[in-house]
């Protein structure tokens, strides 16, 4: 029995709740349908949109309760949970209490996947991970397998494992949501990029957030890659129940040791998967090759490297998929240059480490910040960002604790306060960018912040900002 073919056996007749409707929650009901479950959707909300998904799923003959998250329907055997929605949910307390387990619909493509299906190299962190899966699927197609970047990246690992294609591999990139609910998940390698303070609202302490992503190691077979710069990664390494031959693998900027990736005179090198890694070092691509070639998108190209050759893939196609790789918008993206200063758009970077990691690649800065601080603490960032800021402009509801952090730790930085939280602010903040900066400075919007106090998301907020630059160019012209 192939992927593909998977038997309802199993599942005809089976009782099966859905938490959630979405871009998630619809697919798993649909397809716990097709195999003959009798499904019930429920959703907390009841408004238009969840009434139009709702008649979809009627015509079809899935029950869905709307406006009733909380009550577990009777006969439920399995609930399927959508991400988002949080463990302490009253819905999963009933669960825990009638014995019903829950899965999220990671679990669920796990456990539908036939026993021909792809493995899967799995990326988590708090920052990197939709970059370096889709870097380790650059290197994997450069390697001519087949292949695709799935999960938590927009292409549903439903579709993947029940679709037509036929993969040999998946990169697959996994939230700290999404591990919480998969119990059996079981990669082949995985790699932990990072971890810092995130949505701790969601998993209730960092000690909850950091346990989840750790669950990524559970059973893997060939690697379980690390950051070296990152001494908590390499902690959830020696805390997983691993299978006999897992290696624990390091990537680092420094130069490697061995069983390490890492970076020595401008060159990418293994000295993991080689024949003697203790006097052996292979080659396998140059930072130049990398785009752009900022500290931390470095590390993510080694971790993506070190997935790839765990996979037996070869040092050139390493070098031809990082070569043929180009980041997602609003990501470290440069938009223009205007009378010699760079303008660059990291609206992605939603939190302090992903601005950290964005401030430490240019010097000197006009930094734009600010946004929803999701309970953010900035003194450590305006602490080793201060040394580089030519000014700041202050943008969102929350600037004003990073306004603080830099009265505290860069008192002689100008900073320009704006006043205003509605989406045309952004062109106002380009413009006092460009006042303080200088030829040769960096206008970086790398807001540490979230940003639907002023925009849907933050790719909308990267456009306002594109936008606002192009207008300025077009003016200098």
């Amino acid at each position: 029995m192939g992927s593909r073919e998977v038997s309802n056996q199993d599942w005809q007749g089976k009782h099966v709740t859905v938490a959630g409707l979405g871009v998630s929650g619809i697919p798993a009901a649909k397809v716990l349908h097709g195999l003959g479950a009798v499904v019930t959707v429920v959703n907390d909300g009841d408004d238009e949109r969840s009434r139009t998904q709702a008649a979809e799923l009627e015509a079809q003959g899935i029950t869905v309760r709307l406006g009733d998250g909380a009550t577990l329907p009777e006969s439920t055997e399995l609930i399927v949970t959508t991400p988002g929605w949080q463990p302490g949910k009253p819905l999963f307390a009933a669960a825990a209490e009638a014995g019903v387990p829950v899965w999220g619909d990671v679990e669920l493509a796990w456990r539908l996947r036939g026993p021909d299906a792809a493995p899967w190299l799995a990326v988590t962190g708090t920052n990197g991970k939709t970059t370096t899966v889709r870097m380790l699927a650059s290197i994997l197609e450069a390697a001519g397998l087949r292949t695709a970047a799935v999960g938590n990246i927009g292409v549903s690992l439903l579709d993947a494992v029940l679709g037509d294609e036929e993969y040999d591999v998946l990169a697959v990139e996994l939230s700290s949501y999404q591990l919480h609910w998969a119990p059996s998940l079981r990669a082949h390698s995985a790699a932990v990029l990072n971890l810092a303070p995130d949505h701790l609202d969601w998993h209730g302490s960092m000690e909850a957030y950091v346990a989840d992503k750790g669950r990524i190691y559970e059973g893997n077979r060939v690697a379980c890659v690390y950051n070296a710069a990152d001494p908590a990664t390499e902690d959830l390494v020696r805390g997983a129940d691993v299978e006999e031959g897992c290696r624990a693998i390091g990537f680092t900027l420094n130069t490697p040791g061995p069983s390490q990736l890492g970076v020595v005179d401008g060159i990418l090198v293994d000295r993991a998967f080689v024949a003697n890694r203790q006097k052996q070092a292979q080659e396998l691509a140059e930072v130049k090759d990398i785009d752009p070639p900022a500290p931390h998108n470095i590390a993510n190209a080694l971790a993506a490297a070190a997935l790839a050759r765990a996979f037996g893939v070869e040092p050139a196609a390493v070098r031809d998929g990082l070569r043929a790789f180009r980041p997602d918008p609003h990501r470290i993206e440069h938009v223009a240059d205007v009378a010699g200063v760079a303008y660059v758009d990291d609206s992605k970077a939603t939190n302090t480490h992903a601005a950290e990691a964005s401030l430490a690649a240019y010097d000197p800065i006009v930094w734009i910040a600010g946004g929803l601080a999701k309970g953010a603490a900035f003194d450590e960032l305006v602490t080793g960002a201060a040394g580089r800021l030519r000014g700041v402009v202050l943008i969102g509801r929350d600037r004003e604790l990073i306004r603080e952090a830099l009265t505290r730790h860069a008192p002689e930085v100008p900073v320009v306060d704006l006043g205003r939280t509605d989406t045309g602010a952004m062109s106002e903040a380009v413009r006092e960018a460009a006042r303080l900066a200088r030829p040769g400075d960096t206008v970086l919007m790398a807001p540490a912040c979230a940003s639907m106090d002023m925009f849907v998301n933050y790719n909308k907020r990267g456009e306002a900002f594109a936008d606002a630059v192009r207008a300025l160019a077009a003016e200098s012209a």
